[in-house]
C-alpha cells in the first residue's frame, strides 16, 4: 500500500483526469511535502475505516479533525495541529480515485464484495496497474508471476513462504509454555509493573502500559542472563581458541532441528573440529542458548509470545533480522533487537550501522506487511535499492499471503488489523528524524566480524581525535583559576570559572579518544564511558595549556569516579612536562603541585576484564540518570596572574 501511494503520487498518475494536474510534480515533493500527504491520508482512512460514504466535499484550508482514528494519528504524526489541511491543488476528483482505492483494500481484507465501492475511473495505465496491485485476487497458494522479467523473483518468494511458514511455530502452545518455563516471569512482570508505577508518578499524564516495560525487561534478560553470541566455540577438546574453517554436513539429528548447515570451528593446538549447527528451529534454541543474530531474534520472538505480547518476526534483505512487538499503550509496533537489547530504535541500522537497506519485511501469525519505510529517514534512496522483484509483483504476492493466513481470522480481528495497518502507513509517509540513541554502530559481535560486514557505524570505523584544549579566558587569568566540571547524566561540561559557560557533549571537551564510547541503559537508568567492544583497552584525555595567554600553573585538584568489575582496571594519570602521575578515581579530591608547567593532560585508560562482557567491565562516570547535581569529574587548575 506504501509504494501504491508513493507511485501515484511521484509518478503524477493522480491528477491526469478532470482538476488542476498531479499532487506532486516531483518525488523530491512528496517525500518533503509529506504534511499534506499524512493530512490527506488521515480523511481518506477515517472514511475506510468507518466503511463512510460521505462524500468528500471540496478542499479548503481546513477540516476540523476526526475524534477517533483521524485524531489518534494526528496525536502521533501532527502534534500540535488542531486541523486536518487538504493540498490545495487536490481536487475532489483526485482525492475520490484514492478514497476508493483504498477502500477496495479495506474490502478485500475484511472480505465484503468489492462491488460496494466501485472502481475508480482511470485514464491512464500506470494509475490502473498501481490500484489492481493493491488489490489483488490470488490463489491459496500465491506464486511469483511468470509476467515477472526479474529473475529474482521465486528465490524472494521462497524466502517470504519460509519465513511467512515459520512464524507459526511460535503459536504452538505447547512450546509456549516451555519457553514461559525458562524464563522468571514473575520477577520480569513486577519489575515492569514497578517502573511503570515510577514512570507515572513522574508523569501523571504517561501513556505507556505494562507491556511496554515488560518487553524491555525481557530485552534485558534475555541479553544478559539467558542467550550468549557465538563468534568462534571453544574447543570442544582443550576448550581453547578456534576459528572457522568451512563447513560440514548436517547430521539427522542436525537437520531435525531445522539445521540446515554446520560451521566447522577448528582449533590449530589439539587439530579438533568443533562442530555449530545453526539451528532454525526455537525450541532447540532454548536448549542450547546461544547463536547469531538469526538464533537470537527466532528464540526471542517465541519468547514474547511465550509471555502474551503480539511478536513478529523482522527479516531484512541485507542480512539482519530481529523483533516488534505491538504496544497496545502506544498503538504501535515497536523495534525490538534482542542482540544489542535495544528497543524503539528503527534508524540505529541506517544511521548507526551504515545499512543500505532496501527490503525489510514482518512476519506473524496474522499477516506479512512491509515495513522498510520504518526503518529509514532516506525513503528515496531506499526506493533506488529496491530492484530484487517488482514493486507490484511483491504487492500481489504479499496480498496472496494475506488473505490465505487471515481465512479463519473474524471480522473484529479483520478490522482491528485494517485499522493497524493504516496507522502504519502514515507512519510511513512520514520519514523520521535519527534521534541520538540511533548514531552508534552494532554492539554484537566481534569488532573483526562487524567491520567485515560494514556495520561499525561512522564513528567506530575511522578513530576520531576530538583536539580540544582548555585555555585560560581574560576572566580566568584575573582570578587565576580555570575550573571545569563534567556531567555524565547530563551529558554537559560547566566552566564555573567562566561565568557557568555550558559545553554540551562529552566528546567536544575532551584532547583525545580512542576506542571509547558513552554508553546509556535506558532499561537500568545508568549512563557511563567504556571502550567500544572487542577493543583491548581505550583511553579518554583532557588538555589545558597556558602557553600562549602568558601564564604558568601551580596546582591542580582532580575528583573523579571510575569503576571496575571482575578484572577491568582503569587507569588514572597525569602529565605536565616530563612527569607522569598517577591517581585514584575513587571520588576524593586530590590535589598536585604543578611547578610553573604551561601544560597539563588528564588521562584515563580503560582495560581488562573477561568474556563477552569485556568492555563493560571498567567505566568512567558511572552514574544514574535522574543523578543530575553530582559532577562525575571536577578539575581545578590554579596558575599564577
Amino acid at each position: 500500500m506504501y509504494f501504491l501511494f508513493c507511485k501515484l503520487f511521484c509518478s503524477g498518475a493522480i491528477g491526469s483526469g478532470p482538476g488542476p494536474g498531479p499532487l506532486w510534480r516531483r518525488k523530491s515533493d512528496f517525500f518533503f511535502g509529506r504534511r499534506n500527504i499524512t493530512t490527506l491520508f488521515i480523511k481518506l482512512n477515517h472514511g475506510c475505516v468507518t466503511g463512510s460514504a460521505e462524500p468528500l466535499g471540496e478542499p479548503g484550508p481546513g477540516v476540523p479533525g476526526r475524534r477517533q482514528t483521524a485524531a489518534h494519528l494526528r496525536r502521533q504524526h501532527l502534534k500540535g495541529d488542531t486541523h486536518l489541511v487538504f493540498p490545495s491543488s487536490a481536487s475532489v476528483h483526485q482525492l475520490r480515485r484514492i478514497r476508493e482505492s483504498i477502500a477496495a483494500e479495506k474490502d478485500q481484507r475484511l472480505g465484503r464484495p468489492s462491488s460496494q465501492h466501485p472502481p475508480p475511473t482511470t485514464t491512464t495505465s500506470t494509475a490502473s496497474t498501481a490500484v489492481s496491485a493493491a488489490t489483488p485476487s490470488l490463489p491459496s497458494t500465491p506464486a511469483p508471476s511468470a509476467a515477472s522479467p526479474l529473475v529474482g523473483s521465486m528465490g524472494f518468494f521462497l524466502t517470504l513462504q519460509s519465513n511467512y511458514q515459520h512464524v507459526m511455530v511460535y503459536e504452538s502452545l505447547e512450546l509456549q509454555q516451555k519457553a514461559r518455563s525458562k524464563l522468571p516471569y514473575e520477577e520480569l512482570s513486577a519489575a515492569a509493573v514497578e517502573k511503570l508505577n515510577v514512570a507515572k508518578a513522574s508523569d501523571p499524564e504517561c501513556k505507556l502500559g505494562k507491556e511496554d516495560f515488560l518487553v524491555m525487561e525481557l530485552l534485558r534478560w534475555f541479553k544478559k542472563e539467558f542467550f550468549s553470541w557465538v563468534n568462534c566455540l571453544p574447543c570442544s577438546q582443550c576448550g581453547g581458541e578456534t576459528k572457522t574453517a568451512g563447513s560440514l554436513n548436517p547430521s539427522a539429528e542436525d537437520t531435525r532441528w531445522g539445521a540446515q548447515r554446520v560451521e566447522s570451528h577448528y582449533c590449530q593446538s589439539c587439530h579438533v573440529a568443533t562442530r555449530f549447527p545453526r539451528y532454525n528451529n526455537p525450541e532447540k534454541l532454548l536448549e542450547t542458548r546461544r547463536g547469531r543474530c538469526g538464533e537470537w531474534a527466532n528464540c526471542f520472538t517465541l519468547c514474547c509470545r511465550a509471555v502474551g505480547l503480539e511478536a513478529r518476526y523482522i527479516w531484512d534483505s541485507t542480512d539482519h533480522v530481529w523483533t516488534e512487538v505491538y504496544s497496545s499503550a502506544q498503538r504501535r509496533w515497536l523495534h525490538c533487537d534482542p542482540c544489542e537489547n535495544s528497543c524503539d530504535k528503527p534508524l540505529m541500522y541506517e544511521v548507526g550501522w551504515g545499512k543500505k537497506l532496501s527490503y525489510i519485511l514482518a512476519f506473524s501469525k496474522d499477516e506479512v506487511v512491509d515495513v522498510t519505510w520504518r526503518y529509514s529517514c532516506n525513503h528515496p534512496d531506499v526506493l533506488t535499492r529496491r530492484t530484487k522483484v517488482q514493486e507490484a509483483w511483491l504487492l500481489r504476492t504479499i496480498s496472496g499471503l494475506n488473505v490465505t493466513r487471515q481465512q479463519s481470522v473474524g471480522p473484529e480481528r479483520k478490522r482491528e488489523l485494517v485499522n493497524r495497518l493504516l496507522v502504519e502507513l502514515v507512519e510511513f509517509i512520514s520519514p523520521k528524524k535519527p534521534k541520538a540513541g540511533d548514531l552508534g554502530g552494532r554492539g554484537s559481535g566481534s569488532l573483526a566480524w562487524r567491520i567485515a560486514r560494514g556495520e561499525v557505524g561512522a564513528r567506530e570505523a575511522v578513530p576520531q581525535v576530538a583536539e580540544h584544549t582548555f585555555t585560560p579566558t581574560d576572566v580566568e587569568k584575573n582570578k587565576g583559576l580555570l575550573h571545569v566540571r563534567y556531567f555524565a547524566s547530563r551529558d554537559q561540561y560547566q566552566r564555573v570559572s567562566n561565568g557557568d559557560e555550558v559545553i554540551h557533549g562529552w566528546e567536544r571537551g575532551v584532547w583525545r579518544k580512542d576506542c571509547v564510547f558513552r554508553k546509556v541503559e535506558n532499561d537500568w537508568q545508568m549512563v557511563y564511558i567504556a571502550r567500544t567492544e572487542g577493543s583491548p583497552c581505550g583511553t579518554l584525555s583532557w588538555r589545558f595549556d597556558c602557553a600562549d595567554v602568558g601564564v604558568k600553573m601551580k596546582a591542580v585538584s582532580v575528583t573523579t569516579h571510575s569503576q571496575t568489575f571482575n578484572s577491568g582496571t582503569v587507569v588514572w594519570r597525569m602529565r605536565s612536562g616530563q612527569a607522569v602521575t598517577e591517581f585514584l578515581g575513587d571520588g576524593s579530591l586530590q590535589s598536585f603541585p604543578l611547578s610553573g608547567s604551561t601544560e597539563l593532560v588528564i588521562e584515563a585508560e580503560l582495560c581488562g576484564g573477561e568474556g563477552a562482557l569485556s568492555w563493560q567491565h571498567a567505566q568512567l562516570f558511572r552514574q544514574s540518570l535522574t543523578e543530575t547535581a553530582e559532577p562525575s569529574i571536577e578539575i581545578l587548575l590554579h596558575f599564577d596572574a
